[in-house]
């Protein structure tokens, strides 16, 4: 008897962490405003309850996780991943980080400065008046590629697919930069 295992619809389990009702995902690029598993950021959220909801989502996911954040939630998957034990971490696989803001709590989130454990980019929003330039020193402290995003975007049909692919692509940019280095070191090229 042969056992066909389907495989999933999908690539990564999506946790998604914001304030808003419609995250910047949803605005602009037509994905679900929550993911497998949505953290909601309010004026009370405790650091502490958020890392252990952040680490039993991430444990119950079913595949590698997608982190995607907004405003002071990607401070908050931050601070989680950068101070998380290694076997909850490790099973992310990438992470979205839309329009980082903390300004009204700065310190709430507040990190050591170490590129994040996993590959990153920020999306910041291309307003008038806005220059998603301001978001570069948050991608160069956490390790994260700034991509200069545009609020206005037609929906995608296939919803978290788009982000999956995005990671995927930058994952194994990353995984073959890191070859070319190997093999730079070990004198190969």
């Amino acid at each position: 008897m042969t056992l066909a295992l389907a495989p999933a619809p999908h690539r990564f389990s999506v946790i998604t962490i914001s304030e808003s009702q419609t995250p910047a995902w949803s605005e602009r690029f037509g994905w679900p405003a929550f993911g497998d598993a949505h953290l909601a950021l309010n004026t009370g959220t405790n650091r502490s309850i958020l890392a252990a909801q952040i680490d039993s989502a991430v444990l119950r996911a079913d595949r590698a996780v997608l982190l995607v954040a907004e405003g002071l939630g990607c401070f908050a998957a931050s601070w989680w991943a950068r101070l998380s034990p290694s076997h909850y971490v490790e099973r992310v696989a990438g992470a979205l980080l839309f329009d980082p803001e903390a300004a009204d709590k700065p310190d709430l989130f507040a990190s050591p400065r170490t590129a994040l454990p996993f590959p990153s980019m920020v999306v910041a929003d291309r307003l008038p008046g806005s220059d998603p330039t301001d978001f570069a020193p948050f991608a160069q402290g956490w390790g994260s590629r700034l991509i200069a995003g545009s609020r206005h975007r037609p929906a995608e049909a296939s919803a978290w697919r788009s982000a999956q692919r995005l990671v995927g692509r930058l994952t194994a940019s990353v995984v073959a930069r890191d070859i070319e280095r190997g093999l730079a070191l070990r004198g190969e090229r």
